[in-house]
């Protein structure tokens, strides 16, 4: 089955590249539903919007400066009709019986087009910053307190009333009216072993890093971990893998403004994504955190980066979409609006996997 293409929009500053030669623009509304609209007319299956609450600083201000996904996902609902939309939750900052209210009324709005993804939280200065923080144990538990808040949302969602008795939530005959038209899916982001299993048990995707420079593969190791987590599950859980789609005319064009982005690497900003990374002393090697921060790719959060000719990157993307357990593959660019333009009418038509999609 041909794996979906979404859009990872940029909710925050700048995107995803934390450079000062890339393209530096603010979050807004327009440019959002200018870039959602796009997507759909280009026959993508999916947005998501992530929730940030404090950036990084440097001399970019990176990150420094968001929007918050539910309010803006309700917006897009509004002014699209395919697409499916899926925001996220801090799981620190909202009860997970007002997201599950969240939730449904974006249903009303956009039914059956809705999901929500579940963040529990690593940058400890973003909680801090509002009193939220409950103290550097919360990372060894952070998946336990997740367990309990998306079994809140599945039981007001699939039966309107929830009176679960957990550690970290108590329930009183909680009730939810109305109910969803249709089940909202749950995605999550586990990379750590922890994540992975929270994954295989209680979401329906998951995101998986991309990994390397023009290695479109190189991931598949890692995603055989959640592959055989819901096996034993029995669940059919699947991965969005994320991409940085770099594509020019030619192979050398795109190579030299992948370099140009990198000699622009916004240090003071990615010295500050460290120090706070490191404060999570239980994260493994597999941990999104921890991968974000090598140095070699840190311009982008170290995700996945495709680079190359729209020839070469069609043929990277149909190879991802082969590897066993990926479901979706959510790509960002250096510049969104352009970039969607490329690929919709450059990269799209040449893909194998997506022989009848298109629009625009």
């Amino acid at each position: 089955m041909p794996a979906d293409i979404g859009v990872f929009i940029p909710i925050g500053n700048n995107g995803w590249l934390i450079s000062e030669n890339s393209p530096q623009y603010e979050p807004s509304f327009a440019l959002n539903k200018a870039i959602v609209q796009k997507a759909e007319g280009y026959g993508l299956d999916f947005a998501l919007s992530m929730i940030k609450l404090r950036g990084f600083g440097g001399k970019t201000g990176f990150w420094d400066r968001n929007l918050e996904s539910f309010t803006l996902m309700s917006a897009l609902a509004a002014c699209t009709s395919k697409i499916q939309l899926v925001a996220s939750t801090a799981i620190l900052t909202l009860p997970p019986a007002i997201v599950a209210r969240m939730a449904t009324t974006l249903d009303s709005i956009a039914p059956g087009r809705i999901g929500v993804n579940i963040v529990t939280g690593w940058q400890s200065a973003e909680y801090e910053q509002m009193g939220m923080w409950p103290g550097d144990a919360y990372f060894g538990h952070r998946y336990e307190y997740a367990t309990e808040y998306v079994q809140v949302m599945k039981d007001l969602w699939e039966r309107g009333t929830s009176s679960l008795k957990g550690k970290h939530f108590t329930m009183e005959d909680c009730k939810l009216g109305p109910r969803p038209s249709q089940p909202i899916k749950i995605v999550a982001a586990g990379q750590s072993g922890k994540g992975v299993e929270f994954a295989s048990k209680y979401a329906d995707y998951n995101f998986t890093m991309g990994v390397g420079y023009n290695t479109p593969t190189a991931f598949a190791k890692s995603l055989e971990l959640l592959v055989e987590a819901a096996e034993k599950t029995g669940r059919d859980v699947g991965a969005y893998v994320l991409f940085m789609i770099i594509a020019e005319e030619t192979d050398e064009a795109a190579e030299a403004k992948w370099a140009m982005y990198r000699e622009g690497l916004d240090a003071d900003a990615v010295a500050w994504m460290h120090n706070q990374g490191d404060k999570d002393k239980q994260a493994d090697e597999r941990a999104s955190v921890t991968r974000a921060m090598l140095p070699e790719g840190a311009v982008n959060m170290n995700m996945g980066t495709l680079v190359g000719s729209y020839e070469k990157i069609a043929g990277m993307l149909d190879e991802i979409a082969t590897v066993r357990g990926t479901k979706g593959i959510m790509l960002t660019f250096d510049d969104f609006l352009v970039g969607l333009d490329k690929f919709g009418t450059k990269i799209q038509p040449l893909m194998k996997s997506r022989v009848g999609k298109g629009g625009k």
